[in-house]
C-alpha cells in the first residue's frame, strides 16, 4: 500500500469519526430537548391542577358571599383597598420585570438576567412583607365568621405560592453562578416564570373578589 493510500484512508477513518460525533451530538441535545418538553408539559399539567383548587375556592367564596346574611365580621365595615392596591401593583409589575430576566438570559447576558431576576424576588418579598403589614393590622380573625375564614384561607394560601415562588427565584439564582449551567437549556427560569405569571394572575382574581367586590 503507497503512503498516498494510507493517509486516505486514515482522513476516511477521521472524516468518519466527525460524521459518529456530530451525529451522537445531535441525538444528546435532541433527547434533552425532549426531557425538556416533557417536563415542561408535566409543571404546565401541575399548574392546571393548581388552578382547579384556586377556582374551587373562588366558587366557594361567591356562593358564601352572596348567600351569608351577615357576611362581614361585627364592627368591620369593609378592607382598607390603598395598600393593598399598591402591593398589587408591584406584584402584577414584577412579571413584566422576569420577563425581561428571561430575555436576557435567552441572550446570554447573565448579569442582566441576575439583574432583573433579584428584582422579581425583591417585589415578591415586598409583596408577603405588605400581606404581613396588613395581617397585622385587621380588626378580624381567621374564626371571625365565613368571611374571616374564607379571607385568610385564601391570601394565605397565595401567600404561600408567592412564598414558594421566590424561593425557587433564589435557586435559580444561585444556580446562574454555576460556570454553564444554563448552555444546555433554561427549564427551570422557563418554569419559574410561568409559576410566577400564574401567581400573578391569581392575585388580580383575588384582589377584586376581596377587596373591589365589597
Amino acid at each position: 500500500m503507497s503512503t498516498t493510500d494510507g493517509k486516505t484512508i486514515q482522513l476516511e477513518h477521521e472524516n468518519t469519526f466527525d460524521e459518529l460525533e456530530l451525529i451522537n451530538h445531535g441525538n444528546v441535545a435532541e433527547h434533552e430537548h425532549d426531557e425538556e418538553g416533557n417536563s415542561m408539559f408535566g409543571f404546565i399539567t401541575f399548574l392546571l391542577s393548581e388552578s382547579v383548587i384556586f377556582l374551587s375556592f373562588f366558587a366557594g367564596y361567591i356562593v358564601y358571599k352572596t348567600t351569608t346574611v351577615d357576611w362581614l365580621p361585627p364592627g368591620v365595615a369593609g378592607l382598607e383597598v390603598r395598600e393593598p392596591f399598591i402591593n398589587t401593583i408591584i406584584l402584577v409589575s414584577s412579571s413584566f420585570v422576569i420577563y425581561f430576566a428571561e430575555k436576557a438570559l435567552k441572550n446570554h447576558n447573565i448579569w442582566l438576567f441576575r439583574l432583573f431576576w433579584l428584582l422579581t424576588m425583591a417585589m415578591g418579598s415586598y409583596f408577603l412583607y405588605g400581606q404581613a403589614v396588613e395581617w397585622s393590622g385587621l380588626e378580624f380573625g381567621f374564626t371571625s365568621g365565613v368571611f374571616g375564614g374564607m379571607f385568610y384561607l385564601l391570601t394565605g394560601f397565595h401567600g404561600l405560592h408567592v412564598l414558594t415562588g421566590v424561593l425557587l427565584q433564589l435557586n435559580m439564582l444561585i444556580r446562574s453562578f454555576i460556570p454553564g449551567n444554563y448552555e444546555n437549556g433554561h427549564y427551570g427560569v422557563d418554569a419559574t416564570s410561568l409559576f410566577w405569571h400564574f401567581v400573578d394572575v391569581i392575585w388580580i382574581v383575588l384582589f377584586v373578589l376581596l377587596y373591589l367586590w365589597q
